[in-house]
């Protein structure tokens, strides 16, 4: 396989910036402003990227911040959607301070999917992580998406109702998914990253209620031998930029980029640099670590080195198949919804 990359598929952080105080997030902890900062994806920087790099397809613009605070976005939903560039937010929206114009535009500009990071089924339970929101808000805002996705006769955006289990919140599961299922949204429980805070309680009452056969992400390891959120792939099929074009490799970086920035040097020429090329193979067991390389502190690049369980070319493989997958079900509900329209 070549170590070169031309992906079709790309992350890049809409915002760095958060209005909520989510005890393990590291905007929370301001660990972000050492290498990302904070800041917004400007609109001349995006149209630009798109220009230049005509054979992207997707964009994914959630990671650490909240896309509904940038300034562009309306925009930056427009210029893609005029240059069949669907964008999705897949990582997570808080979806508390949105203008409705904004909420309108998701609809008429055929945003394809967003995640509703929603840890509760009442206002006392979500605040208790989502310090600062305000449950019955997000949930008026999806009724106003849904609303507009009657209105313009649109399947899109899809949407997903992300929970992330916690001890304070697990009895609240049941009610979560009927109510996920009465706003027409997926519904996707999810460990929590952080072990120490709120720790699940009833461990038999989640695993029934969820389907998981884990609570915590160590037992998931202990069970399965991998990590829950191996994310080294996207260092090969949809690599992580920051709003201001540095280069991060994944979404979980947060302490170091790997030279060259995708706005000023180039996408390609970005992704593609001695380190990022290097980094593919220390992934794959190829190299060894070097300090110069972001992967080298990571825990889970840690974990792979300690068992020798390398990035696989099957992994890669069946990580391309399922981006493939979903641009085929994509494919076809455009059809279907243009086949209503006639």
């Amino acid at each position: 396989m070549s170590n070169t990359i031309k992906p079709r598929r790309l992350r890049l952080e809409a915002s760095s910036i958060c209005q909520l105080r989510c005890p393990s997030c590291p905007n929370t902890s301001k660990v972000l402003q050492f290498v990302i900062g904070s800041g917004f994806l400007k609109l001349q920087d995006f149209q630009n990227l798109v220009d230049s790099n005509p054979w992207l397809a997707e964009i994914e613009l959630s990671n650490y911040g909240e896309i509904f605070l940038n300034p562009d976005l309306l925009e930056i939903m427009k210029y893609a959607c005029e240059h069949h560039v669907v964008l999705r937010a897949d990582n997570g929206v808080n979806l508390n301070h949105v203008r409705e114009e904004v909420l309108e535009g998701l609809v008429r500009y055929r945003f394809g999917s967003m995640t509703c990071s929603l840890d509760g089924a009442s206002n006392e339970t979500y605040q208790m992580y989502r310090v600062g929101g305000h449950f019955e808000t997000v949930i008026e805002n999806i009724r106003k998406i849904n609303h507009y996705k009657q209105k313009y006769r649109s399947d899109y955006p899809r949407l997903a109702w992300q929970f992330v289990v916690f001890g304070h919140n697990e009895h609240e599961i049941p009610a979560a998914r009927k109510l996920a299922h009465e706003l027409g949204m997926a519904f996707r429980p999810k460990l929590s990253w952080d072990a120490n805070f709120s720790p699940v309680r009833d461990a038999e009452f989640v695993k029934r209620e969820t389907g998981l056969d884990a609570v915590s992400r160590q037992e998931f390891k202990a069970k399965r031998g991998v990590d829950y959120a191996r994310i080294c792939y996207q260092l090969w099929l949809e690599p992580q930029v920051n709003w201001d074009g540095k280069i991060l490799g994944c979404c979980r970086n947060t302490w170091g980029d790997f030279g060259g920035n995708a706005f000023r040097d180039g996408l390609l020429e970005s992704l593609n640099s001695e380190r990022m090329r290097y980094a593919r193979e220390m992934l794959r067991g190829k190299r060894v670590a070097r300090g110069d390389i972001p992967c080298t502190t990571c825990d889970i690049y840690l974990s792979m080195r300690a068992d020798g369980s390398w990035v696989t070319q099957e992994e890669l493989s069946r990580g391309g198949v399922r981006l493939l997958h979903r641009a085929v079900r994509r494919a076809r509900r455009v059809l279907r919804a243009y086949a209503r329209r006639k």
